[in-house]
């Protein structure tokens, strides 16, 4: 099935109505898709560089409302939505331990799934079922998003097919690595 999904979605890219699947794709995949909406952003960008900063702008528009409506499911529809959601993603039995430490630590979770492979649509729906500040996951949402498919854009933008496959095998290692060290170091500036 996921491999279905992702070849349906790469066929998107080459469609005369791609802007639209991006955006589409990018908001179903806050909240309920498997697929990264960067599997349909990066061939895009390949194939009209110029409009790089538009692509990035659609998709973190998409992502962002789609992960609004991830939060509107945690938040309303937990018990059923929200749940087999969870369940699908193999997240329900870590539910009880991350409500724990959400509360203090829930931006930065937005934030680092926003940036990250790590499924968002988990961290959204999440986002909602503790009630989460709303104006505090818009924000790391939209940074998040942002951050992730501006680089991303920024870099085929920059050096085009080249950077493809570093982007394609390595991207999450790099977001990762990063998100580690910004955290670190505000968790070290904390504790000094």
């Amino acid at each position: 099935m996921i491999r279905r999904l992702y070849d349906w979605t790469m066929g998107l890219a080459a469609h005369r109505h791609s802007m639209a699947a991006l955006f589409g794709v990018s908001f179903v995949e806050s909240s309920v898709f498997p697929i990264p909406p960067d599997v349909l952003m990066i061939p895009m960008v390949l194939a009209q560089r110029a409009r790089a900063w538009l692509i990035a702008t659609v998709a973190t528009a998409g992502s962002v409302l789609g992960a609004l409506l991830g939060y509107v499911i945690g938040a309303f529809l937990m018990d059923s939505l929200g749940q087999w959601v969870l369940t699908a993603y193999g997240k329900e039995a870590a539910y009880q331990d991350l409500a724990a430490r959400f509360a203090e630590y829930g931006g930065w979770a937005v934030l680092f799934a926003a940036l990250t492979p790590f499924p968002f649509k988990v961290i959204t729906i999440f986002s909602g079922a503790v009630g989460l500040s709303l104006p505090l996951f818009i924000a790391a949402a939209v940074i998040g998003r942002a951050g992730r498919f501006f680089i991303v854009c920024g870099l085929l933008w920059k050096f085009g097919e080249p950077i493809r496959d570093f982007i394609e095998r390595r991207l999450g290692l790099v977001f990762t690595v990063f998100m580690v060290c910004l955290i670190g170091g505000f968790v070290a500036i904390r504790y000094l």
